[in-house]
């Protein structure tokens, strides 16, 4: 499980569900959908510091300049290791937010034609990041 941590920014509420934005450092917002309000979960609030938990298969991998995507949790990150294996690859990822791995398909590697050391950009789906309050 990746894990990085950061300070709540804004929560944006609608019925039982909440948007919460998440300052990771002062150039990577991270968002999160949870099922909680701050009437229902005292942490969130602004400045609460969290921590922020996702999968390594829920990590996507995209070169260059992603702005024609729907994701908003967007991680510029270079490869700083790469395990290829028959079906899957992981890959161990240097960020401002932190180190963090992710697991693709060995296909999607080799279509890529990723390397140690390539600039890439990890986004995460707002649906699959948790929160933790610290």
């Amino acid at each position: 499980m990746n894990n990085f941590e950061g300070f709540i920014k804004t929560v944006h509420v609608n019925g039982n569900l909440s948007i919460v934005d998440i300052d990771v450092t002062s150039d990577i917002l991270m968002k999160a959908i949870v099922i909680d309000t701050p009437e229902t979960a005292s942490y969130l609030k602004s400045n609460a510091k969290v921590s922020i938990l996702f999968k390594e298969t829920e990590v996507i991998i995209g070169l260059g300049d992603q702005s024609g995507i729907s994701l908003q949790n967007k991680i510029p990150a270079i490869i700083t290791h790469l395990e290829i294996g028959n079906l899957l690859c992981k890959l161990d990822l240097k960020s401002d937010a932190g180190i963090f791995t992710a697991i693709i398909s060995a296909a999607a590697a080799v279509a890529l034609d990723l390397k140690v050391e390539d600039e890439v950009i990890a986004m995460i789906k707002l649906n699959e990041v948790m929160l933790r309050s610290l």
